[in-house]
């Protein structure tokens, strides 16, 4: 899956809690949003109306951000109460990271048939 077509898929899916997404997908939208979020803040230091506008974006994207988490736990045959572990400061990130990076699992699972691409 290519860097734009996982960001389309990400805002189509904006909702979508259920199916599964594959990595490319899940990181290519991180670095998507990291890239806006970093510079609408470093453009913010400068002028107030950026930081206004990070805030909406940082609000605007947070559904698809879960959505799209879910999706990849789903991908990997977790279910996705998975995602609570991101409450445990540090231990509970570090795990979901392991989960965010490992592969698929071979063919359908209970969550849907594997998804086309890489």
């Amino acid at each position: 899956m290519s860097f734009v077509d996982a960001i389309k898929s990400v805002f189509t899916q904006y909702v979508g809690f259920s199916g599964r997404a594959r990595r490319s997908e899940y990181w290519y939208f991180v670095l998507f949003n990291f890239i806006v979020s970093f510079v609408l803040s470093f453009l913010g230091n400068y002028v107030g109306f950026f930081s206004i506008l990070g805030t909406i974006w940082s609000l605007a994207v947070l559904l698809p951000s879960l959505a799209v988490c879910v999706r990849r736990l789903h991908d990997i045959g977790k279910a996705w109460t998975w995602i609570l572990l991101g409450l445990i400061p540090l231990v509970g990130e570090i795990i979901l990271i392991v989960f965010f990076c490992q592969d698929s699992q071979p063919g359908e699972n209970q969550f849907g048939p594997n998804p086309k691409g890489m």
